[in-house]
């Protein structure tokens, strides 16, 4: 069981978040922790508490004299929350060697509602993730994004580099590297609609009545092939489906303001490694707007077969994690 800590705000605590376990469940559907894992709240400036799912790695201390692996930081897209990592990718990461923290954004899983009817902005929801890096990690991290989570550390990402050296440290920490999963690309999700509008109008359909309706909630069909692989078992595509249900308690974003701000600011004298992936087959986004994200950080993304949209949740979420790691082991050569 982790630790219940108390701490009062003093200057020279500015640096240890409080962090409580017992409070009262947001998720009508709870999601269990797997052993290993812990569940605690890190508090942010506002006061507000963002819930963040913690599995150390399992891996014995390496010779002292190694380089230290960084860890790994998990940020989730619409409809989801930390738990949707928990699944398979926390375990098997720290399995690898690699402390690693999902957060669940404000208005989602057991994190905290701001005041309102949204969660946050790309600008908010970035400073949430760079305050937790900033009073917890001491080594920089990776981070791992999925759809709108990636869109999320695109902003980071632009910001960090775009900052005057003295503020970059303070507002939005270094990173290693950072590895965008199915992610929306950096001109948004509206390139994405008007494509399928035109080439796929019954996917198009299907996809804005799945999402924007929020039909995957009450359509066990629906809901797979907009998230998942046709061979998902029934009782699996529905045990995530409830919790897809609990984990929005609002809109990560107002759609129309966020569209409205892109596409992210490019980035200038960039040194952080970024790897681009995608699933072959995503039901959300497509190949474009992968292949547009490729070439707004200049490189070739990586398509992994025989997955869908929620890579770190499908039947082969291994192909996906190893892809990762043999990237992450390399970062270290």
């Amino acid at each position: 069981m982790a630790v219940v800590l108390t701490i009062q705000h003093t200057p020279k605590l500015t640096l240890q978040p409080s962090a409580v376990l017992d409070k009262p469940k947001k998720m009508r559907v709870p999601y269990v922790l797997k052993q290993g894992q812990s569940r605690i709240f890190h508090q942010l400036p506002s006061g507000l508490n963002m819930e963040v799912i913690v599995q150390k790695s399992s891996v014995k201390d390496k010779d002292p004299e190694e380089k230290k692996d960084p860890p790994l930081v998990f940020v989730h897209g619409s409809y989801h929350a930390a738990w949707c990592w928990a699944e398979h990718w926390l375990p098997f990461f720290s399995n690898s060697g690699f402390d690693c923290y999902a957060f669940s954004l404000l208005g989602q899983g057991e994190s905290d509602a701001p005041s309102g009817t949204i969660a946050g902005s790309l600008q908010t929801h970035a400073g949430d993730v760079a305050d937790f890096i900033q009073r917890n990690l001491k080594l920089p991290p990776v981070l791992i994004g999925h759809s709108f989570g990636g869109l999320i550390i695109q902003y980071y990402l632009a910001h960090m580099r775009n900052l005057p050296c003295s503020e970059m440290e303070t507002l939005y920490p270094e990173l290693t590297g950072a590895v965008l999963v199915c992610s929306v690309p950096p001109s948004g999700n509206s390139g994405l609609v008007w494509r399928y509008l035109f080439s796929k109008p019954v996917a198009a359909f299907k996809v804005t009545r799945s999402l924007a309706a929020k039909a995957f909630q009450t359509s066990l069909s629906l809901c797979r092939e907009t998230f998942f692989s046709a061979t998902m078992e029934d009782n699996l595509v529905l045990r995530y489906q409830e919790l897809m249900k609990e984990s929005s308690r609002m809109p990560l974003f107002d759609l129309r303001k966020l569209n409205a701000s892109l596409p992210v600011p490019k980035m200038t004298n960039c040194s952080t490694e970024i790897l681009v992936l995608g699933a072959k087959d995503d039901f959300i986004v497509d190949a474009e707007g992968l292949n547009e994200t490729g070439r707004f950080y200049d490189m070739s993304p990586i398509c992994i077969e025989g997955v869908a949209h929620d890579m770190m949740l499908d039947c082969s979420w291994e192909k996906g994690a190893n892809f990762i790691l043999s990237w992450l082991n390399g970062l270290s050569r």
